[in-house]
């Protein structure tokens, strides 16, 4: 079985930072997918739109690689919370999401029908997290802790899609969360994104990908098992204060 990855970080609606790191990484483009040469599998980390300039894109393309089984997804926050606005939710639509509304608000009704129900689709089928590489690997958006791979449950989904929220609110109204990395001791290599950094945040066999294409940084991939990167810089403005230092 193939064991080759290409883990790639909270895109966010950046579709051509996106079509521009899997060029990079020597994607070739096939009937609206694109596809390595050598059998390469991408491993989207979630948080796959809002906030960037083309969420629906994004949506289109990287729905219709794993329907195709040309690609790996796990949900992230903003993934969850544009799934419960299609179930008709009372969610508030901030924190990035209006920009995705604004584009679904665009589609005439048959295209919009089109990418809901392509996206609910990902979203239902989507695991909380990827044991991948013969366990070597877990995929999560936030992270996992060792304790919660192999569990299910409301637990462990509030984990991988928040991480190790204490309860608490910032005064932007975000969660307060604790550098569960920072405490990591357990053997498998756990790939996440979710938190922006500006460089890969690499500690105790956890790897931070996230770094903040949307907010200005790059769109990062990681491969495995060869363990490095390739990034593609953000054509957004740069914002400074969305990135977390440690």
């Amino acid at each position: 079985m193939n064991h080759t990855y290409d883990i790639i970080g909270d895109v966010h609606g950046c579709f051509r930072e996106l079509v521009a790191l899997l060029k990079k990484c020597h994607y070739d483009e096939s009937e609206g997918i694109f596809i390595h040469p050598e059998g390469r599998m991408p491993v989207f980390v979630g948080d796959i739109t809002d906030r960037g300039p083309a969420s629906v894109e994004t949506i289109k393309l990287v729905t219709n690689m794993v329907r195709k089984k040309a690609a790996l997804y796990v949900p992230g926050n903003h993934c969850n919370k544009l799934y419960r606005y299609f179930l008709g939710r009372n969610v508030q639509i901030t924190h990035g999401l209006e920009t995705t509304v604004r584009e679904l608000q665009k589609l005439s009704s048959n295209e919009y029908e089109k990418v809901k129900n392509a996206f609910m689709e990902l979203y239902e089928n989507a695991p909380l997290y990827l044991r991948l590489a013969d366990d070597h690997v877990v995929v999560a958006h936030a992270g996992i802790r060792e304790n919660l791979i192999g569990q299910k449950g409301k637990k462990v989904k509030t984990f991988v899609l928040y991480g190790d929220i204490t309860g608490e609110k910032h005064p932007d109204g975000s969660p307060v969360r604790r550098d569960w990395a920072r405490h990591y001791r357990g053997k498998r290599l756990i790939v996440y994104g979710h938190t922006p950094v500006h460089q890969p945040r690499q500690i105790n066999n956890t790897i931070n990908i996230d770094t903040g294409c949307v907010f200005g940084g790059a769109l990062t991939a990681f491969h495995y098992p060869e363990k490095i990167f390739t990034m593609v810089t953000s054509s957004l403005p740069y914002q400074k204060e969305k990135f977390t230092t440690f």
